[in-house]
């Protein structure tokens, strides 16, 4: 399945995920939470993605390099700063979190049983592709930064 590989844009997987949990949590009982806990944890747990994704986003600025995650090829550098320090992957870690969120909101048991596969979805087909690009532009430096900071968390 390599034709799957850098082919559809993080966000548009992660939107075609939400959509997902949401028709699935409408074929089960939702878990009895008041309004008030599940609006004010996914608010937190989408903060948390926020400060992931803008801060990569920023980095990637800061660098002058391509956020374009389907040409993994036009990295003109490695960014190794900020939340880069925490996370080799802060943008779909921010994906995530936001479907964590979206899940805690929809209060379904169900929902959250995509997030694993929305996490091996995303290593197979963008983070690995990504990995051996940037490997063969950074060479070492991109092996040693690899065994520094973890892949997601």
């Amino acid at each position: 399945m390599h034709w799957l590989e850098l082919k559809i844009p993080p966000p548009a997987v992660a939107l075609i995920f939400g959509v997902l949990m949401w028709l699935a949590s409408k074929t089960v009982t939702p878990v009895e939470l008041p309004l008030f806990v599940r609006v004010s944890v996914a608010v937190v747990i989408a903060c948390a993605g926020l400060v992931f994704g803008v801060g990569g986003m920023r980095s990637f600025v800061r660098a002058k390099t391509t956020m374009n995650p389907v040409k993994p090829s036009a990295t003109s550098s490695l960014v190794t700063v900020g939340v880069f320090r925490v996370t080799r992957n802060p943008m779909y870690l921010s994906l995530l979190l936001y479907l964590l969120a979206w899940s805690v909101y929809l209060s379904s048991w169900l929902a959250v049983l995509f997030l694993p596969v929305f996490v091996v979805y995303i290593t197979q087909f963008q983070v690995k592709p990504e990995e051996r690009t940037l490997s063969s532009l950074f060479g070492a430096e991109y092996i040693a930064y690899k065994e520094r900071v973890r892949r997601w968390l």
